[in-house]
């Protein structure tokens, strides 16, 4: 891909979920075993990116990150990331095992010299003329969760739909505070998809007012036009083997 050369000051938000990096020395997992689509899909996630995003841009990437256990396992996935040019914004997802407590997650990147990565979850942050903000989600539904095993749907559900009105509320007085910057939500678990819709998360998005959000965790062959509008919100899937591994610039 050519890369394009823009002035400094217009700095731009970009969006990738789902990168499955492969975990501890690249041994953990390869997402090749998925079919040719994943094929080095590490090499195509950094030359895409380094051909698109400059240092000062942001780069929101809502989950399912590696394949590691635990952080230690997840040093060089992050290291990768790191070495990636612009500030990153990084949310849970539901293969993110190695995900921790806030403090330790900071102190992790902190000891490593990791300085480019933060983290989104249950908080907003002001980035490139927007407020982003966003959470992990959760499935629709009781039977969509049957993957996972016997966990209390509703317990759960509810719990997601808290926290992302927690991050809501801080981006509401973000956005109020700069004088009326969009509020853009990224989560990983889609609120709609395939007429299921998981109401508590779209009317936590209503109530605050919020017209766009991007989520990852969809790999179907079949996912229809992208974006599309529900009940005036644009949603968009954003998991990298539908982006062909090449992050997403968000229109502000």
């Amino acid at each position: 891909m050519r890369r394009v050369r823009r002035r400094r000051f217009e700095m731009s938000l970009y969006t990738i979920a789902d990168l499955h990096l492969p975990g501890a020395d690249g041994k953990a997992k390869s997402m090749e075993v998925f079919g040719q689509r994943w094929f080095d899909s590490q090499n195509r996630i950094e030359r895409n990116w380094r051909a698109l995003v400059e240092p000062d841009d942001t780069v929101v990437v809502p989950g399912d990150i590696s394949w590691a256990m635990n952080l230690p396992e997840a040093r060089d996935d992050f290291a990768f990331i790191d070495s990636l040019p612009g500030i990153k914004y990084i949310g849970k997802g539901n293969h993110d095992f190695w995900w921790a407590t806030a403090s330790k997650m900071n102190a992790f990147f902190a000891e490593n010299g990791f300085s480019t990565l933060n983290i989104l979850y249950n908080n907003a942050y002001i980035a490139d003329g927007a407020v982003i903000c966003g959470s992990r989600g959760w499935f629709f539904d009781e039977e969509s969760q049957k993957t996972v095993g016997d966990v209390s749907w509703e317990k759960i559900n509810n719990r997601e739909t808290m926290r992302l009105e927690m991050s809501l509320r801080v981006a509401a007085e973000l956005r109020d505070a700069s004088g009326g910057l969009p509020v853009i939500a990224f989560l990983h678990f889609p609120p709609v998809w395939n007429g299921a819709v998981a109401r508590g998360l779209v009317d936590a998005l209503h109530s605050y007012g919020v017209t766009r959000c991007y989520f990852g965790h969809i790999h179907s062959s079949r996912v229809g036009q992208q974006p599309f509008m529900f009940e005036d919100i644009e949603f968009r899937l954003i998991a990298a083997d539908h982006l062909a591994f090449c992050p997403l610039r968000v229109p502000i």
